[in-house]
């Protein structure tokens, strides 16, 4: 699959720039950048591409896309003519200012590390921040900034939110409160590769029984262990599938799945789709995507 990397307007000198694309077109490929991208939607239904999802969105959609996550919106039809597109984006090291260390402003630091897995946002709180979003493009200098922020609260303290890439897409582990599961996430990550990796291994390396650790585990993840570890190899698979031209074969085996069978099998369970049938779809993309891509040559390049 080809992958553009989006230069942005973003310079050294802006704490974010606003994009505000009345009758949006769409014609963007499939892409990615180090920045942050808060993007929404009006008026317009589709499909929407973030790393390894790609799901249907309504007539409002509200997400954020951490940095170097790709991503790209199609249009579902002809109807789209209204749409309204207004983006947000700010650099990479925002989450490393101090001031997001402050009790006050944790929130939004935890939720700039969730959103390397992309975040939608719907209910009440996408139709409020849709509003402020809509208001932030008629603002400027110091009022513009904190509204910015307060927009960042808005989502950071909401529930209404829902990851959208798999757990092991992103080569960055799951972030928690808690010391010990981040811990296992670590562990996990460094070897989900090895087919030995178990409940019982795992839990050794916690200190703690297997039975204890299974509850321990479930009870702060909302998912077993076994669970966790099959999300994680499918999402590294997702991203071999996309990004190499390694065999279904040599994915399943550097992924941790001991037979190709069994892999095709829990694939599809989770994608919907055989890992063939998967890759094959974003390949059809390419086609489109090499068409948009070149009459916007300025702002994209191949990786």
């Amino acid at each position: 699959m080809k992958i553009y990397s989006e230069i942005t307007p973003l310079n050294a000198d802006d704490l974010f720039v606003i994009l505000d694309h009345q009758h949006a077109k769409f014609d963007y490929p499939i892409h990615m950048h180090p920045e942050y991208e808060l993007n929404l939607v009006l008026n317009c239904t589709g499909n929407r591409i973030v790393g390894d999802s790609v799901a249907m969105f309504g007539e409002a959609d509200l997400v954020l896309i951490g940095p170097n996550t790709y991503h790209c919106w199609e249009k579902g039809g002809e109807a789209c003519e209204d749409t309204h597109v207004v983006t947000i984006q700010f650099e990479e090291n925002f989450i490393n200012n101090d001031l997001l260390a402050k009790n006050s402003l944790k929130h939004i630091r935890h939720l700039l590390e969730h959103s390397v897995r992309g975040i939608e946002f719907f209910g009440e709180t996408r139709s409020a921040a849709s509003k402020r979003i809509q208001k932030l493009s008629g603002l400027s200098g110091f009022e513009s900034v904190i509204e910015f922020l307060s927009i960042l609260h808005l989502l950071a303290c909401s529930k209404e939110q829902k990851n959208l890439t798999s757990v092991g897409f992103s080569a960055k582990p799951e972030y928690s409160a808690s010391t010990r599961i981040n811990e296992v996430y670590n562990y996990v990550l460094e070897n989900y590769d090895d087919d030995r990796l178990s409940l019982s291994s795992v839990a050794q390396k916690v200190n703690m029984s297997d039975s204890a650790f299974s509850h321990f585990f479930k009870k702060r993840t909302n998912k077993s262990f076994t669970q966790f570890v099959i999300d994680l190899r499918i999402g590294q698979a997702s991203k071999l599938l996309l990004e190499t031209t390694d065999s279904i074969g040599q994915i399943c085996y550097s992924c941790g799945f001991n037979n190709v069978s069994n892999f095709n099998r829990l694939f599809k369970k989770n994608k919907g789709a055989t890992p063939r049938s998967y890759r094959n779809q974003f390949q059809d993309r390419d086609l489109i995507d090499s068409e948009s891509a070149s009459t916007k040559e300025e702002y994209f390049r191949v990786i």
